[in-house]
Protein backbone atom coordinates (compact mmCIF):
# COMPACT_ATOMS: atom_id res chain seq x y z
CA UNK A 1 0.00 0.00 0.00
CA UNK A 2 2.89 2.35 0.69
CA UNK A 3 4.00 2.09 -2.96
CA UNK A 4 0.49 2.76 -4.32
CA UNK A 5 0.00 5.83 -2.12
CA UNK A 6 3.50 7.28 -2.69
CA UNK A 7 3.34 10.20 -5.15
CA UNK A 8 6.80 9.29 -6.51
CA UNK A 9 5.45 5.98 -7.81
CA UNK A 10 1.72 6.32 -8.39
CA UNK A 11 1.63 9.16 -10.91
CA UNK A 12 0.65 6.81 -13.78
CA UNK A 13 -1.54 4.39 -11.79
CA UNK A 14 -5.19 4.41 -10.81
CA UNK A 15 -5.73 6.16 -7.51
CA UNK A 16 -6.09 4.32 -4.20
CA UNK A 17 -6.80 5.68 -0.77
CA UNK A 18 -4.83 5.06 2.39
CA UNK A 19 -8.01 3.73 4.02
CA UNK A 20 -6.97 0.49 5.72
CA UNK A 21 -10.52 -0.88 5.81
CA UNK A 22 -10.87 -0.37 2.03
CA UNK A 23 -7.55 -2.16 1.50
CA UNK A 24 -8.64 -5.10 3.68
CA UNK A 25 -11.84 -5.38 1.62
CA UNK A 26 -9.81 -5.20 -1.61
CA UNK A 27 -7.46 -7.95 -0.41
CA UNK A 28 -10.41 -10.20 0.49
CA UNK A 29 -11.90 -9.75 -2.99
CA UNK A 30 -8.48 -10.23 -4.57
CA UNK A 31 -7.87 -13.50 -2.70
CA UNK A 32 -11.19 -14.81 -4.09
CA UNK A 33 -10.09 -13.80 -7.60
CA UNK A 34 -6.73 -15.47 -7.06
CA UNK A 35 -8.38 -18.69 -5.87
CA UNK A 36 -10.53 -18.61 -9.02
CA UNK A 37 -7.43 -17.92 -11.16
CA UNK A 38 -8.82 -14.57 -12.33
CA UNK A 39 -5.84 -12.44 -11.33
CA UNK A 40 -2.48 -12.70 -9.59
CA UNK A 41 -0.62 -10.00 -7.67
CA UNK A 42 3.10 -10.32 -6.95
CA UNK A 43 5.58 -8.58 -4.70
CA UNK A 44 8.87 -8.08 -6.56
CA UNK A 45 11.93 -8.91 -4.48
CA UNK A 46 15.62 -8.69 -5.13
CA UNK A 47 17.63 -11.91 -4.78
CA UNK A 48 18.62 -10.81 -1.27
CA UNK A 49 14.94 -10.63 -0.24
CA UNK A 50 14.53 -6.84 -0.27
CA UNK A 51 11.08 -5.98 -1.56
CA UNK A 52 11.25 -3.42 -4.34
CA UNK A 53 7.97 -3.48 -6.23
CA UNK A 54 4.66 -4.95 -7.28
CA UNK A 55 3.07 -6.30 -10.46
CA UNK A 56 -0.31 -7.78 -11.31
CA UNK A 57 -1.51 -10.25 -13.99
CA UNK A 58 -5.23 -9.95 -14.76
CA UNK A 59 -7.98 -9.35 -17.38
CA UNK A 60 -7.83 -12.79 -18.99
CA UNK A 61 -9.57 -12.66 -22.38
CA UNK A 62 -9.33 -15.71 -24.63
CA UNK A 63 -5.63 -16.39 -25.24
CA UNK A 64 -4.54 -12.95 -23.96
CA UNK A 65 -3.78 -11.50 -20.54
CA UNK A 66 -3.05 -8.05 -19.19
CA UNK A 67 -0.43 -6.97 -16.72
CA UNK A 68 0.03 -3.78 -14.79
CA UNK A 69 0.10 -2.20 -11.33
CA UNK A 70 3.84 -2.38 -12.00
CA UNK A 71 5.83 -0.34 -9.52
CA UNK A 72 9.55 -0.47 -8.81
CA UNK A 73 10.95 1.67 -6.00
CA UNK A 74 14.41 3.08 -5.30
CA UNK A 75 15.53 -0.29 -3.85
CA UNK A 76 15.27 -1.96 -7.26
CA UNK A 77 18.32 -3.33 -9.02
CA UNK A 78 19.63 -1.99 -12.32
CA UNK A 79 17.88 -4.75 -14.28
CA UNK A 80 14.73 -5.09 -12.15
CA UNK A 81 12.41 -3.79 -14.87
CA UNK A 82 13.51 -6.23 -17.55
CA UNK A 83 13.82 -9.12 -15.09
CA UNK A 84 10.37 -8.56 -13.61
CA UNK A 85 8.82 -8.16 -17.08
CA UNK A 86 10.33 -11.47 -18.23
CA UNK A 87 9.08 -13.13 -15.03
CA UNK A 88 5.56 -11.85 -15.74
CA UNK A 89 5.73 -13.22 -19.27
CA UNK A 90 7.21 -16.51 -18.09
CA UNK A 91 4.36 -16.93 -15.60
CA UNK A 92 1.54 -15.93 -17.96
CA UNK A 93 2.82 -17.71 -21.06
CA UNK A 94 4.40 -20.71 -19.35
CA UNK A 95 2.25 -21.36 -16.28
CA UNK A 96 -1.10 -19.98 -17.47
CA UNK A 97 -0.76 -20.88 -21.16
CA UNK A 98 -1.54 -17.51 -22.77
CA UNK A 99 -0.27 -16.72 -26.29
CA UNK A 100 -0.34 -12.93 -26.18
CA UNK A 101 -0.61 -9.97 -23.88
CA UNK A 102 -2.66 -6.78 -24.04
CA UNK A 103 -2.01 -3.83 -21.75
CA UNK A 104 -2.31 -0.09 -21.42
CA UNK A 105 0.19 2.56 -20.43
CA UNK A 106 -0.78 6.03 -19.27
CA UNK A 107 0.00 8.77 -21.76
CA UNK A 108 3.02 10.71 -20.52
CA UNK A 109 4.64 7.63 -18.98
CA UNK A 110 7.34 7.86 -21.62
CA UNK A 111 9.90 5.57 -19.99
CA UNK A 112 7.44 2.70 -19.71
CA UNK A 113 6.12 3.28 -23.23
CA UNK A 114 9.68 3.17 -24.56
CA UNK A 115 10.43 0.03 -22.52
CA UNK A 116 7.48 -1.86 -24.00
CA UNK A 117 8.17 -0.69 -27.54
CA UNK A 118 11.79 -1.84 -27.24
CA UNK A 119 10.45 -5.25 -26.14
CA UNK A 120 8.48 -5.36 -29.40
CA UNK A 121 5.00 -4.35 -28.21
CA UNK A 122 2.84 -2.61 -30.79
CA UNK A 123 0.28 0.10 -30.20
CA UNK A 124 -3.23 -1.06 -30.98
CA UNK A 125 -5.15 2.06 -30.01
CA UNK A 126 -5.63 4.67 -27.36
CA UNK A 127 -8.14 6.06 -24.92
CA UNK A 128 -8.29 9.50 -23.41
CA UNK A 129 -5.85 8.40 -20.68
CA UNK A 130 -3.88 5.48 -22.12
CA UNK A 131 -2.08 3.98 -25.09
CA UNK A 132 -3.13 0.39 -25.74
CA UNK A 133 -0.53 -2.25 -26.61
CA UNK A 134 -0.24 -5.89 -27.57
CA UNK A 135 2.69 -8.28 -27.64
CA UNK A 136 2.84 -11.94 -28.69
CA UNK A 137 4.57 -14.78 -26.87
CA UNK A 138 6.96 -15.22 -29.83
CA UNK A 139 7.94 -11.55 -29.76
CA UNK A 140 8.80 -11.75 -26.06
CA UNK A 141 10.81 -14.91 -26.72
CA UNK A 142 12.70 -13.18 -29.55
CA UNK A 143 13.40 -10.14 -27.34
CA UNK A 144 14.72 -12.36 -24.58
CA UNK A 145 16.99 -14.24 -27.00
CA UNK A 146 18.36 -10.98 -28.44
CA UNK A 147 19.08 -9.66 -24.96
CA UNK A 148 20.78 -12.89 -23.87
CA UNK A 149 22.97 -12.88 -26.99
CA UNK A 150 24.31 -9.45 -25.96
CA UNK A 151 25.33 -10.65 -22.50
Amino acid sequence: MSLRTDEKYNKHLSAVTGDVEAQVDWIRRYKEDEANKQQFYFIIERLDGVRCGTVRVYDFVGDSFCWGSWILNEDKTRYAAIESAFLVYQFAFGELGFQKCHFDVRKGNDRVISFHEKMGATRTGETELDYLFQIAKETVSDSRAKLQSKL
